[in-house]
């Protein structure tokens, strides 16, 4: 569709980066306004409403990406969700690696990026951290590690799908959005928050439709894609550094477009407020988080967002069981923490003077 647009001299993937910064900046603004964050609907002390924003999101997602297959306009036939060999070893430890590290880091990668839009320096330090290991176990000394743990795969044909289990695609996602939506109502949230949850998940397919569709041009084709933080950290950071010889992509695009969605929601609201590290124990923690998420994410093939909130809707059991994995290993995590707290005698939780991320 890109060639009707009547773009003669812009590449599809140079006004992909423009769209990309577009999607960006909403998603950064309404997830610092909404707080969206999984950890914080497995772990929050809000966690009953947290869980209610980020299912509503998903619901929405599910429908809109969905309908979007429905109309013929994006096929998820060929995609890396949804391989006939699912790497098992490498989702399931990937997943619960990057749980582990996002309950050390107090986020996972979406959320520490909104943060570091509106002040929080500590996350910004994390998400480097994070894009540095995402890299190395990309194409780098990690690589060899990734390769031997993804050989190890579980042949499943059609069953790739949830479409092929549930004998619909339909079907399946019915129950996703029947489930998520069930999860929103009890939730015991106010509206407000529930409309900017609803208008997250919308991003997921308006970002599938555009770069598999809007953008789509045969003769130069770019990757669709759709929310996602693992990858476009890296490409982000690898850009960063060599820009000359690296151009932009969509991912660099969204990264840039969070954290400044982020910040102009967080001057606005008046939330925005400087905040670094309290002890070398703490950055200790924080890095070693930091480096678990960004390998994990990587081995687990995205992130709570990436594999779950647009993975899901591509009704990829992949995906389904990346999400399950990064809850698992946050759980455990917490689980963890909380008990060597108690044993030391020392809080749970922190103190109420302390930024909750």
């Amino acid at each position: 569709m890109f060639e009707t647009l009547g773009f003669d001299e812009t590449s599809a993937r140079a006004v992909s980066v423009y769209f990309a910064l577009g999607v960006g900046l909403l998603f950064g603004a309404l997830a610092q306004l909404t707080r969206f964050c999984f950890r914080r609907a497995l772990v929050g002390e809000d966690r009953r409403q947290a869980a209610g924003v980020w299912a509503i999101a998903l619901a929405v997602a599910v429908i809109g990406t969905q309908a979007a297959v429905a109309q013929g306009w994006i096929d998820f036939a060929d995609h890396r969700l949804l391989v006939a060999d699912l790497p098992v070893l490498a989702v399931v430890l990937g997943g619960l690696m990057f749980g582990g590290g996002m309950i050390l880091t107090r986020g996972c990668a979406s959320r520490l990026l909104v943060l570091g839009g509106s002040g929080n320096l500590r996350a910004l330090m994390v998400m480097v951290v994070f894009a540095i290991v995402a890299h190395a176990t990309l194409k780098g000394i990690f690589a060899p590690l990734r390769t031997a743990l993804g050989s190890v795969t579980l042949p499943l044909g059609d069953a790739a799908s949830l479409s092929g289990l549930a004998g619909s695609g339909g079907v399946a996602a019915a129950v996703i959005t029947a489930l998520a939506l069930f999860v929103a109502a009890r939730s015991g949230n106010r509206l407000l928050p529930l409309i900017g949850g609803a208008a997250i998940g919308a991003l997921v397919p308006l970002a599938w439709v555009g770069t598999g569709y809007v953008l789509f041009d045969e003769f130069d084709p770019i990757a669709m894609e759709s929310l996602s933080f693992t990858s476009p950290a890296a490409d982000t950071l690898f850009f960063a550094v060599a820009s000359s010889a690296v151009p932009a992509g969509f991912g660099t695009g969204l990264v840039a477009g969070v954290l400044a969605g982020a910040l102009v929601a967080a001057l606005l609201s008046g939330t925005f407020q400087w905040q670094s590290f309290d002890s070398p124990r703490q950055t200790g923690r924080y890095m070693a988080g930091a480096g678990l998420m960004g390998m994990g994410g990587v081995l687990a093939g995205g992130c709570t967002v990436g594999a779950g909130l647009a993975g899901i809707p591509t009704l990829s059991l992949a995906a389904l069981l990346a999400l399950a994995s990064i809850a698992a290993g946050a759980l455990v995590v917490e689980r963890l923490l909380n008990a060597a707290a108690s044993g030391s005698g020392a809080p749970t939780t922190k103190p109420a003077a302390q930024p909750a991320e």
